[in-house]
């Protein structure tokens, strides 16, 4: 009986060091993390009451299980491409009940549809995770790791990790010319507005660095006045809303500058600049290039351009979304996801400033 018991003990012993030595396998692996908004949101405002959602059909038509996840696309976003290119699991929304134990170790997803820079932003959608209850719920997840791996790992792992991050776009659409007259363009001109959110977004970045970000991806706004939902309210012949226009044409150069600033202030490549401004402008000045046949309509919606109103199962749908630069209003499909990923990868620096994600892989594998 005793030789039994300790039998049982030995196999209990080996069980427990089998399964933390896999632990800390994944958590030398990379870890991804991502904040933001819907562009980069895979399901977290399912979980919550707002409007801001995309958990019905045909959201999910072309993902893998053919069901809506939450992801504002036909199918992957850019978070999820990232991973597969680099060969990592996808990660989970940190409001998934899923997201526990091992799933821990491949990082989270913290992004919210409709959330912006500022806190004002999305007011209308009531229920989000506004930005720094997303960096809040960073410090959460580190303390939730902590307490499998230890506090030394755990930095190690976040210090280690990729970190996308995907903001401002919501601060014009959604904000600044949600309506006319709106709160803030009665409170800034254009020209101080921008240079306002970009220090309120470098306040957002300081504190992503002092959670331990090290690698981080920080993607412009697209060309704004060129999505169908501006078109249709603001275009007569398919030509871009120049007040939008004119809005990511100022931001995007700041934002740029306000990343160097920062790299400057911290003494080495922390931020990376993805000038997805200009990925879009080349689907959208020359989309047959890429394969589409048009970067105007978008595939589901209804009204001019299907850009008015929600994408919903009573919407117009394209029967092939690979044609379309827009999946939704808003949103690009996942072909589209794919070029700007593969620009993420390996663009020049026209697109990645101050380098692409291979260099920056490349470098940390020979580090």
């Amino acid at each position: 009986m005793t030789t039994l018991v300790k039998i049982s003990s030995c196999l209990v012993a080996l069980w427990l060091m089998l399964g933390l030595g896999d632990l800390f396998t994944h958590a030398q692996a990379k870890a991804f993390f991502v904040f933001g908004d819907s562009l980069v949101d895979n399901g977290n405002n399912n979980y919550l009451a707002t409007t801001a959602r995309a958990d019905s059909p045909p959201y999910g038509i072309d993902y893998p299980t053919h069901q809506p996840t939450g992801r504002f696309s036909n199918g992957l976003n850019i978070p999820d491409l990232i991973s597969e290119r680099m060969g990592w699991e996808p990660t989970l929304p940190y409001l998934s009940p899923q997201l526990r134990g091992q799933n821990l170790l491949v990082g989270a997803n913290f992004a919210s549809a409709g959330v912006g820079v500022l806190n004002d932003t999305g007011i209308q959608f009531v229920n989000i995770i506004r930005i720094y209850q997303q960096l809040d719920y960073f410090e959460e997840y580190k303390q939730r790791v902590g307490a499998i791996i230890g506090k030394g790992q755990t930095q190690r792992l976040v210090k280690q990790s990729l970190v996308l991050i995907t903001l401002g776009g919501n601060d014009f659409v959604n904000n600044y010319y949600l309506v006319p007259n709106s709160a803030r363009s009665q409170q800034f001109p254009l020209k101080k507005y921008v240079p306002y959110v970009i220090s309120e977004y470098k306040k957002v970045l300081q504190r992503l660095y002092n959670l331990g970000g090290r690698r981080v991806i920080v993607t412009g706004t697209g060309p704004l006045g060129c999505v169908p939902a501006e078109l249709a309210q603001h275009s007569t012949n398919g030509e871009c809303a120049q007040e939008l226009m004119k809005a990511a044409s100022l931001y995007n150069p700041q934002l740029v500058q306000m990343l160097s600033q920062l790299n400057n202030e911290i003494g080495k490549d922390v931020f990376i600049a993805a000038n997805t401004n200009q990925m879009h402008l080349d689907f959208v000045s020359n989309p047959a290039h890429f394969g589409f046949k048009t970067s105007k309509i978008a595939c589901c919606g209804q009204g001019p351009y299907n850009g008015l109103g929600l994408c919903t199962p009573l919407s117009n749908l394209c029967p092939d979304r690979d044609l379309y630069v827009f999946w939704d209003p808003f949103h690009p499909t996942e072909k589209a996801n794919r070029l700007i990923v593969q620009q993420i990868m390996t663009g020049s620096r026209a697109y990645m400033h101050p380098m692409n994600l291979s260099t920056i892989a490349a470098m940390d594998s020979s580090g």
